[in-house]
């Protein structure tokens, strides 16, 4: 305005006094109403107006962490509050372009993530509010996630898609101790097709499994979500998975062998079956409870020192083995010996009738061809203690308000 003014006063200047013309309205116009201070009555000069100061909203923002700030927690770190007015709008996202999700809260005075941030991201946070007035405050502010230094491994005894006995139990082993239980419990969750709740157990702080109150239906699909990866089980230790795992339940097939009778009952599918067995004698007799099969080989070396059993046996070449407790209890072939649906014979194992090299005609072949992994096999009537439901896959043995 400035410039236009004293472009204005050198045409009038130029004019030499003349009295007519549009250039010399039009500049006098200009000067009047742009630059010009009108006097007053007496001659002076009037005071020049007060410009206004602009209108601020009174709602202050605070966004948590500071504008760029680094190495942030992905869980409770990020938080938007407002004093003085209420929140309108907040959208946090990373360098993808994707939301991370959250509410304002009811009152409109703050904001939170509703899960974990990922670690070693950028994140954008844009946030309005209002004041009583209507006045609008914003903030837009960035910071980054940190980078774990140190994670742990994760693995459970599951494959991708493979199918298991209605007594399985998944159990996941972690490679350092978990301090942040709840946490981690919270990051692997269960997806089964027929609405199944599923609960975990942790035994020590490196170990957790899962099971449903009761067997599982046969035909269920079950997903597991690891959701691990952001979760810090430890102080400055984080987890190392983020992936779903499916697996499928099959037919059904439980089975109870007696002590006492020295016989076993299998009920496939609803239909019963009686195989003789033997299980351990007076001197090395057989856990009772619930196992479940956890491995299966069709030939394997049984040797008692590995179980603290000393020298009592070396057996290179077991045929069809099936492991149910990590303390050495196996259901498997018997080829040495025909104690079978008469007395107990063995160190605490369920055997049953085989030929060496194993035969799939042998009671014990046709049994292992018909068996997966998952099985729940039961031991009743032995003179031995229950088994310790952290003994191989035996969490049954566990009642459901105690799981």
């Amino acid at each position: 305005m400035g410039g236009v003014l004293l472009l204005g006063a050198a045409c009038s200047s130029n004019s030499g006094g003349s009295t007519g013309g549009d250039a010399g309205g039009a500049s006098n116009d200009i000067a009047a109403t742009g630059g010009a201070t009108p006097a007053g009555s007496d001659g002076s000069a009037a005071p020049a107006p007060t410009p206004s100061a602009p209108t601020v909203s009174a709602a202050v923002l605070n966004v948590q962490p500071a504008d760029g700030a680094a190495d942030v927690a992905p869980t409770n770190a990020l938080a938007v509050s407002v004093a003085g007015g209420k929140l309108t709008t907040v959208e946090v996202t990373d360098k993808e372009g994707k939301a991370v999700p959250g509410e304002i809260t009811a009152d409109g005075l703050g904001w939170k993530p509703s899960g974990a941030l990922a670690v070693g991201m950028v994140y954008k946070v844009s946030a309005q509010a209002t004041d009583a007035a209507g006045l609008v405050a914003a903030s837009t502010t960035s910071f980054t996630t940190l980078t774990p230094a140190k994670t742990v491994s994760t693995n459970d005894n599951i494959a991708d898609n493979a199918t298991y006995g209605v007594g399985m139990i998944v159990s996941v082993r972690f490679s350092k101790a978990v301090k942040n239980k709840d946490a981690v419990l919270a990051g692997i969750t269960f997806v089964a097709s027929d609405g199944t709740t599923v609960k975990g157990h942790w035994f020590g702080t490196q170990r957790l499994d899962f099971r449903p109150e009761k067997y599982w239906k046969p035909g269920t699909k079950v997903t597991i979500k690891y959701r691990l990866k952001n979760v810090e089980i430890a102080p400055g230790v984080y987890g190392d998975v983020e992936k779903d795992e499916p697996f499928v339940i099959g037919r059904s097939q439980v089975s109870t062998a007696d002590s006492a009778t020295h016989q076993m009952t299998v009920v496939r599918d609803g239909k019963s079956t009686t195989l003789p067995v033997t299980l351990g004698d007076a001197k090395n007799a057989s856990w009772n409870g619930t196992m479940v099969i956890s491995s299966k080989e069709k030939v394997t070396r049984m040797n008692s020192e590995t179980v603290g059993l000393g020298a009592e046996y070396d057996i290179k070449d077991v045929p069809h083995a099936m492991r149910l407790t990590d303390s050495g209890t196996f259901l498997h072939g018997n080829y040495w010996a025909n104690p079978f649906g008469k007395s107990n014979a063995s160190h605490g194992c369920i055997s049953m009738q085989d030929v060496q090299g194993g035969s799939d005609t042998s009671v014990a072949g046709k049994f292992f061809n018909d068996s997966m992994i998952g099985d729940p096999v039961t031991i009743k009537n032995s003179t031995s203690a229950v088994v310790k439901p952290d003994n191989g896959l035996s969490g049954w043995t566990l009642d459901w308000k105690n799981w």
